[in-house]
């Protein structure tokens, strides 16, 4: 029709998933990815802590799912975490946080501050200054693995006062929980190129329910059982 307004591409994302390569996670990436696909999602970022390869595999896996899928991890900086969304290759851990910065955008990516005013989950603020996280491109402002939902107040006031764009993200460890907060992002296209942009660009509607507290209890337990096992398994190497 001469005249018609095309309508914009929303995309629900999924920006903070963890597989069973993380010390915490739990679930294969085809078990990941055939939820994100169940839940109607439309891309998945698997953002590993300080691992890579996961990730990879699911970029390459993720057509077959119908979905896009975003190169990520979830780097520990020397003052937290930062998720490193869209780089081309792992980024190494224990840097300056601003370096961590650079060396994402270095690598092709943005950068995005995960649960930053969660201390007791390597949130950055305990460390950094607020100027400093004002130089990430975006603010995970929900993070379903919440207790009182104070923290995330505070992630999304500081996102708005600094006008900063905003994401969410499940942090699911187990398949279960893929697609319990998602970014909605206002795309030109269905891309990782053109997602990251718009998130960078701020075009996004943050859409998020709690994980069920036993869940992430469970979670919880979990990585703590995978991490006392592969300390053992490093001490008799």
């Amino acid at each position: 029709m001469i005249g018609a307004v095309e309508a914009p591409l929303v995309l629900s994302v999924e920006l903070h998933v963890h597989s069973s390569l993380s010390y915490d996670g739990r679930d294969s990436v085809d078990a990941l990815l055939e939820r994100a696909q169940n839940a109607s999602l439309d891309a998945l970022a698997i953002t590993d802590h300080d691992e890579f390869d996961a990730s990879r595999e699911a970029v390459e896996k993720a057509p077959a799912y119908d979905l896009v899928g975003i190169p990520g991890m979830e780097v520990t900086s020397d003052a937290g975490h930062v998720l490193a969304l869209g780089i081309s290759e792992a980024i190494p851990s224990g840097l300056p946080f601003v370096e961590t910065l650079d060396r994402i955008h270095d690598h092709g990516g943005i950068a995005v501050v995960p649960h930053p005013f969660q201390e007791s989950r390597s949130g950055v603020m305990a460390n950094i200054s607020r100027v400093e996280l004002a130089r990430a491109d975006a603010i995970e402002v929900y993070n379903s693995r919440l207790l009182t939902g104070y923290a995330n107040k505070q992630a999304r006031e500081f996102a708005t006062e600094h006008g900063i764009p905003m994401t969410a993200g499940s942090d699911a460890h187990i398949a279960e929980m893929v697609g319990r907060a998602i970014t909605n992002v206002d795309a030109d296209e269905r891309s990782v190129e053109a997602i990251l942009s718009a998130i960078a660009e701020g075009r996004t509607e943050i859409e998020g329910k709690r994980t069920p507290w036993h869940i992430s209890f469970k979670q919880a337990a979990g990585g703590a059982k995978r991490r006392v096992r592969s300390r053992l398994a490093d001490f008799f190497e």
